[in-house]
């Protein structure tokens, strides 16, 4: 029988991607983590000695925690956070059981840009409007929840990077780009890893949309009809992002559980 604090890598693999998933925090010990340095999707690294400095982190989010096998590092912190309170659950297995399911991807953690200030920093072109949403929507969801965003004017955007520090993506010449036929988001999920179905079949929406290509989806012509209306929509480009991850979050949906759905009127219509 499972225990009440403990959550399984297939129930861990349905919440991932999801706006209301659970922080994921890894305290593998150092050693342990380099001899195999990946991370569950969304996961950051954190000493287990340090149950301050994760609270204050965690910032009363629930919290799914994993070591390496799912057994003293892990329950033990899990045990530390709910008795003072805190949603917590341990991933049974830890990182060997995620390891060991086919299914559950595995993001190089050296493909992480370093953190700023204690998140990844990000920088790109202002007034988005496809992968410019696209990729900041893939990155909070399952490789960095806290990251930061930066929208300037194309000519700054090098500049930015070098003075703040910040990774730049989507303009030209950059490793976080646009590579032959493939778009930003394409890249993203090559380099982190991200070749689930769901997202592959999503990326090629966006790729049609982005790259004027929609004999390549159907849906690419409402994605680009939406993306244009945020645009138009905000002046904001921080609130048209806001606004945009409501609809990636959908468009996930429908790539993992509804892609196979269609609708008439009337419901019951016959052939």
């Amino acid at each position: 029988m499972a225990a009440p604090n403990e959550i399984t890598v297939s129930q861990l693999l349905r919440l991932i991607g999801l706006p209301d998933a659970p922080v994921i925090v890894d305290i593998s010990i150092d050693p342990d983590f380099t001899d195999d340095p990946l991370l569950i999707p969304g996961a950051f690294r954190h000493p287990h000695t340090d149950i301050a400095g994760l609270k204050e982190r965690l910032a009363g989010r629930a919290c799914v925690i994993t070591c390496q096998q799912g057994i003293k590092l892990s329950q033990g912190l899990v045990a530390r956070l709910r008795a003072d309170g805190h949603r917590a659950e341990y991933l049974q297995g830890g990182n060997y059981g995620w390891r060991d399911n086919a299914d559950a991807p595995r993001v190089p953690a050296a493909t992480i840009p370093p953190l700023v200030d204690g998140a990844t920093l990000w920088v790109t072109r202002h007034r988005p409007k496809i992968d410019r949403i696209a990729c900041p929507w893939l990155i909070r969801r399952f490789v960095d929840a806290d990251a930061r965003i930066l929208f300037v004017s194309p000519a700054e955007v090098a500049g930015v990077a070098d003075r703040y520090s910040a990774t730049p993506f989507d303009v030209e010449g950059v490793f976080w780009s646009h590579r032959g036929e493939h778009c930003t988001f394409d890249t993203m999920l090559a380099e982190f890893s991200l070749n689930t179905p769901a997202l592959q079949r999503l990326a090629t929406v966006v790729r049609a949309a982005d790259t004027n290509a929609h004999d390549l989806a159907p849906q690419a012509e409402g994605l680009l009809a939406l993306s244009v209306g945020l645009s138009r929509q905000y002046r904001d480009d921080q609130a048209q992002l806001e606004a945009g991850m409501a609809i990636y979050d959908a468009l996930y949906r429908w790539a993992r559980d509804g892609s196979d759905e269609g609708h008439d009127w009337p419901a019951e219509r016959k052939s």
